[in-house]
Parts: C-alpha cells; sequence; structure tokens
C-alpha cells in the first residue's frame, strides 16, 4: 500500500497538482482582477445579509458554518504542524499563498455551483463539482468521476485522517490505546450513521464552534504572552519560504520542500480547489440573489480558515521551541507538546478534546458529502443497497486509521485529495468563462447601486433550473 500510495503521490503532487493548483488560482486572480482582495469588506456585508426570500435553502451564515465545519479540524492542528515537521517554517508561506490565491478558486468553484444547482423530491438544494461538471459541460461521465473520487476521498481516507489524529491526541494526552480509541471513534460513528441520530450530530454542531473559539482564543493568548518573538518568527517564515536557511544544503532543494508542504497542507486546511465546498455552498440561498453572492461568502472561508487559524497554530508551535525535525514528534503530537510549553502544562488535553469534537463532526459531515454524491451517481432509487456497505467502510476505515502510521495516513490523503482536485480544477478552467460571466453581471449591478440579482434567462451554457432564480 505504501508503494502505490508513493507512485500516485509522486505522480500527482510532484509533477501535476502544484503548478495546477497554483495555475488555476493565478488564472482567477488576474482575470477578475483580484476580487478577492477588492471585495474583501463586501464578503462580509453578504455573510450576514440573512437568507432573503428564498425558504428552501439555508441561510448565506448558515452555509458558511456547513463548510467551515468540514475545514475546522486536524488540518488546521495536526496538518500545520505535519507541514512544519517536514517542510520547515517556510512552509507557512506557502499556506499563506495558496490560501490567498484559493480564496479566489474557493469564489469560482461555489458561484458555478449555486448556478447549476437543482432541486431533489424534498424541495433541498443540491450542487457540487459534479453538477456543474455535467449541468455545465455536458459530461457526465467526468462528473460521475469526480464524484467516485469524492466518496474515496471524503468517505473514506480523510475519515481515517481524522480517526488518525483523535487516537494520537488521546494516547498523548491520557494514554489511551490507539486501538481503543479507534474502536469507540467507530462505533460512535456507527450509531450516527446507521441509526441516524440526529440529536449527537445537532449537539456537535454546537460544541464545534464554541471550541473552535476557545482553541482560537487560547492561541492567540500565547501569541500576545510573546509579541515581542513574533517578528522574529515571520522573519524566520519568510526566509525559510525561499530556501534561505537551507542555503548549504541547496536553495533550490529548500524551496521545494517548502513549498510542496505548504501547498498540500494549504489545500487540505482550506479544501479551495478541491471541490468538496461547492457541495455546501449549493445548499445555500443566496442573498443578493445571485450565483456570485455565495460565492464571495466561501472565498471569506478560506481566509477564516488559513490566514487566522492555521497562522496561530504556526505561531505557537514556532515559538514554543519544542519543534526539532527528527525526533520523530509530528502531527497533533507536536501542537499538543506546543501548547504544552507555553501554557506550562493542560495543552495536551486541550488540544485532544478540541480534536476529539472537530475531527468527529468533520467524520459524520465528511460521510455526508460521500453520501450526497452516492446518491449523484446511482439516484435515489438504487443507492439504498449500497449504503449499507459504504457505511461499514466507512467504520473500517476510521478502525484502519486510528491504529496506523501518522505518515502513511496523511500521504493517502495527498494523493486521494490530489487526484480529485485535479479533476475539479480542469472542470473550472474549462468553466472559467462562465465565471467572469456572473462576475461581470454582479458588479456591474453593485456599481450601478443596484442588489445584485440573476437573471437566468441570460445565455449561460449548459442546463439551469431557472425555477430556482425566478423566485
Amino acid at each position: 500500500m505504501e508503494s502505490i500510495i508513493s507512485a500516485i503521490n509522486s505522480l500527482v503532487w510532484g509533477q501535476l497538482m502544484v503548478p495546477l493548483l497554483l495555475g488555476v488560482g493565478i488564472m482567477f486572480s488576474l482575470r477578475l482582477r483580484f476580487i478577492q482582495l477588492r471585495r474583501f469588506k463586501h464578503m462580509f456585508s453578504i455573510l450576514f445579509s440573512g437568507k432573503g426570500k428564498d425558504n428552501f435553502g439555508i441561510s448565506p451564515f448558515q452555509a458558511l458554518c456547513t463548510s467551515l465545519a468540514s475545514r475546522v479540524g486536524t488540518g488546521n492542528l495536526a496538518g500545520v504542524a505535519v507541514a512544519l515537521y517536514v517542510g520547515g517554517a517556510g512552509a507557512i508561506f506557502w499556506m499563506w499563498m495558496t490560501a490567498l490565491l484559493g480564496m479566489a478558486t474557493g469564489y469560482a468553484e461555489s458561484a458555478l455551483a449555486q448556478l447549476y444547482k437543482t432541486q431533489d423530491d424534498q424541495g433541498t438544494y443540491r450542487g457540487g463539482p459534479a453538477y456543474y461538471i455535467e449541468r455545465g459541460l455536458g459530461q457526465r461521465w467526468m462528473g460521475m468521476l469526480f464524484a467516485v473520487l469524492l466518496i474515496i476521498s471524503f468517505g473514506f481516507v480523510f475519515n481515517a485522517v481524522q480517526a488518525n489524529s483523535i487516537a494520537v491526541a488521546m494516547n498523548s494526552a491520557f494514554g489511551i490505546d490507539t486501538l481503543t480509541t479507534g474502536l469507540v471513534i467507530a462505533a460512535l460513528s456507527a450509531i450516527v450513521i446507521f441509526g441516524g441520530i440526529h440529536s449527537i450530530a445537532r449537539a456537535a454542531e454546537t460544541l464545534v464552534p464554541l471550541m473552535a473559539l476557545v482553541y482560537l482564543m487560547v492561541a492567540l493568548s500565547v501569541v500576545a504572552m510573546n509579541y515581542d518573538k513574533v517578528p522574529a518568527m515571520f522573519a524566520q517564515i519568510f526566509s525559510s519560504a525561499f530556501g534561505l536557511e537551507q542555503a548549504a544544503g541547496g536553495i533550490m532543494g529548500g524551496l521545494m520542500v517548502a513549498l510542496l508542504n505548504g501547498v498540500k497542507r494549504g489545500l487540505y486546511s482550506n479544501e479551495a480547489g478541491m471541490g468538496s465546498a461547492p457541495n455546501a455552498a449549493a445548499s445555500a440561498a443566496p442573498n443578493p440573489h445571485h450565483p456570485a453572492s455565495q460565492g464571495f461568502v466561501q472565498s471569506l472561508g478560506v481566509f477564516i480558515d488559513t490566514i487566522i487559524i492555521c497562522t496561530c497554530t504556526a505561531l505557537v508551535i514556532l515559538l514554543s521551541g519544542v519543534m526539532e525535525p527528527g525526533n520523530g514528534v509530528s502531527g497533533v503530537e507536536l501542537t499538543q507538546a506546543a501548547l504544552d510549553a507555553t501554557l506550562g502544562g493542560g495543552g495536551k488535553a486541550l488540544v485532544a478534546i478540541a480534536i476529539l469534537f472537530f475531527a468527529f463532526t468533520s467524520i459524520i459531515g465528511n460521510y455526508m458529502y460521500a453520501e450526497s454524491n452516492l446518491i449523484y451517481l446511482m439516484g435515489n432509487r438504487y443507492v439504498k443497497p449500497l449504503l449499507m456497505i459504504v457505511r461499514a467502510l466507512v467504520i473500517g476505515m476510521v478502525i484502519w486509521g486510528a491504529v496506523e502510521k501518522v505518515g502513511i495516513v496523511w500521504d493517502a490523503a495527498d494523493a486521494s485529495m490530489g487526484l480529485m482536485a485535479m479533476v475539479n480544477l480542469v472542470a473550472l478552467i474549462l468553466l472559467s468563462g462562465v465565471v467572469i460571466k456572473l462576475t461581470r453581471d454582479y458588479e456591474q449591478q453593485l456599481n450601478q447601486k443596484q442588489v445584485p440579482h440573476f437573471n437566468s434567462s441570460d445565455d449561460y451554457p449548459g442546463t439551469i433550473d431557472h425555477n430556482i432564480w425566478t423566485r
């Protein structure tokens, strides 16, 4: 398995994904005239605008929270530590660059998800890359390929990553055996996935934002206590980003290690371009009633995830002085050790509890993404016999992830998300003209002091549900 995963990563990340991911981000940033910076203030006005007159979807704020529930988790606590351990401080700079460009990519994919969304029999909005690939490009085979890759990534591999982070954190903080933790998490996940006990999910959805806020406040307090060292940490990040600290061993070698790990962990954390957030974005009733408005909201989600939360984790680790490349302490254990050192104890338990809530709810959310795409593939009529098999495989991957080595689990996540993102990024390139047209229409109305409203009778390629946009 290691050799297969290594071969996939070598091809996908060694040659294809970095130029494709950054290239698409650069393309949208330039063609949209850096809309992620020009309209940054506008993002907040949309976020709290409410749901509008459309009663079928959720509000823009709820859509952002839904996508953040998936984004904010192991990538912010464990992923940052992995990037630092493998790629050095410079990896954080490339995480920032991935996020900055990813804000434009996230805007584009979420706007498309809104444009080509549809409604199921219960009136629920459904959409995402599989839908805009089929309805926008007319390529169902490509939509089906994306759906299969998303099911593998979010249904199976990413859930192994979540379980691994919980198990490692619990072992480090409380000495609990990883298999025991894996079995408990698998049992709890099975209750939700098989039994559909929605009260557990609702309780978790209430606790996760609270835990995120507590973690962020603790991290910011650590940074504030060491404010005099912060400028030196930023200087270290910038110098390491371009391989200057590794000059003796080769500048280009140091630069590539930092860049590759920063881009990998940046993509895993903020998911911009991966094609996951559009599934949540499509469920929103946008206000203003225009596909572009939800693009702005999801663009803000990328900023919150990486620029704010990931940076806080990175600074805590760098300020603590506990990171020693080569000693084997990586992932969530490194974040725990850093908070332990800076707070004088208690950091391990805090991170363990935070990871427990973040990762467990992510397992549930990831499964829902997978189930939604399974319905896209099979339809409601034929999907039921497969659901039991998929659910059983999800539980099995949770147990496998809990007991497996950190490196193998993260490498598997890199391979699966790379393949999935490639399909989505190709679709975004092919549909880039649609994104530009949507944005020009939105901004033209905005510049004329009008509340933007989408006219679905305009000439857009593919199949658009006109009933949704005439409300």
